[in-house]
């Protein structure tokens, strides 16, 4: 067993602040020593011109392209530098896995993915220039796997493939993009069908009405339906589907085999993360592995977070936080079932 942690990022102020504070936190982190070293093996096959990047996020997030111009101040790096990292626009994507199970007043999301693309933090932010006050993990600094917004939405999404990828935004940044400028499902629907996608995800959707939606969208389509249960295969755009969907079933089902017996909050939590029910995952060499798991209350708004399985949640009363009251806690410990390393943890992760 590995102990990992998750550092607590708490900021109030506008998005340029909030970049050059980031910046600067990460100029000497292993983070960047590791990404710069990944970046040297796998060269990117796709130029970002800055002009283009900053002509897609601005009419949606302009608060965002503040904050890529402060993590360029900070660490002293051309624009072009700080999109590659940061900027969420025509990059790429590894495969991951992930599951997700909502009832009417909760959210419960496993982040599976590998330990090498962990980041570590954990950040609040309230804006005082543009957008809505968010609580989420961080993918890519500027980015977002899962989180909920000050008006009650929650989101998370799931891997589906990243064959015939578009020119358009990536997962994590697009998670930015919906907790940061929707106050609910429609508008975050709205959304998704308007702006253009990388790769292909499913976004799950839960406000205060306690309806959720799955977005299904692909470079070429987005198609909306109605579950409580997602995993890593399209519904309806069927013909999107990788051809290897054994184990997203099997995650599906299990979830499906036990929910009826689910009926609290907390019973929906360890179901998730209880490394023997069958939804919790190991496989962190197949870059699937259980890294968080999370859970979302919208009309509360309260989160439970843990880091790896068999574990009691933290708290965050994010209602709280958001009248004046730091958290104070400034770490997150957890232990996961691997030996690989953690980018944010050690240096030489390739």
């Amino acid at each position: 067993m590995k102990q990992i942690y998750s550092d607590v990022i708490q900021f109030r102020g506008n998005h340029y602040q909030y970049g050059c504070m980031q910046g600067k936190a990460l100029k000497d982190s292993y983070i960047l020593e590791n990404r710069k070293k990944q970046w040297k093996i796998r060269q990117p096959r796709f130029a970002i011109h800055e002009q283009e990047v900053k002509a897609a996020i601005t009419p949606i997030a302009p608060g965002i392209w503040d904050e890529l111009r402060g993590l360029r101040d900070a660490l002293d790096w051309t624009m072009e530098d700080v999109l590659l990292e940061f900027g969420g626009f025509r990059l790429e994507y590894k495969k991951s896995g992930c599951s997700i199970f909502t009832g009417s007043e909760y959210m419960i999301r496993n982040y599976d993915y590998h330990p090498k693309t962990y980041e570590g933090r954990y950040t609040v932010f309230q804006p005082r220039d543009q957008g809505y006050a968010t609580i989420a993990p961080s993918q890519r600094i500027t980015g977002r796997m899962d989180g909920m917004n000050e008006h009650g939405l929650a989101m998370g999404y799931n891997f589906i493939h990243r064959r015939k990828p578009g020119d358009g935004f990536i997962c994590n940044m697009i998670g930015r993009m919906i907790l940061e400028n929707c106050k609910n499902t429609d508008e975050a629907v709205q959304l998704l069908k308007e702006i253009p996608h990388r790769h292909s995800f499913s976004y799950v959707l839960l406000d205060k009405n306690g309806e959720t939606f799955i977005v299904e969208a692909s470079p070429r389509s987005v198609q909306v339906r109605q579950s409580n249960v997602c995993t890593n295969h399209f519904e309806q755009l069927t013909k999107e589907n990788r051809y290897h969907l054994d184990d997203s079933y099997r995650r599906q089902q299990a979830i499906q085999a036990q929910e009826k017996e689910t009926m609290t909050a907390y019973q929906a939590f360890t179901m998730m993360n209880d490394s023997t029910r069958g939804v919790f995952s190991k496989k962190y060499k197949h870059w699937a592995g259980t890294i968080h798991t999370s859970a979302y209350f919208p009309k509360e708004l309260k989160v439970w977070f843990a880091l790896g399985g068999d574990r009691e949640p933290f708290v965050f009363h994010f209602k709280n936080w958001l009248n004046g009251d730091d958290f104070n806690t400034s770490r997150i410990i957890g232990e996961v079932d691997t030996e690989l390393p953690f980018v944010h943890m050690e240096g030489n992760v390739r």
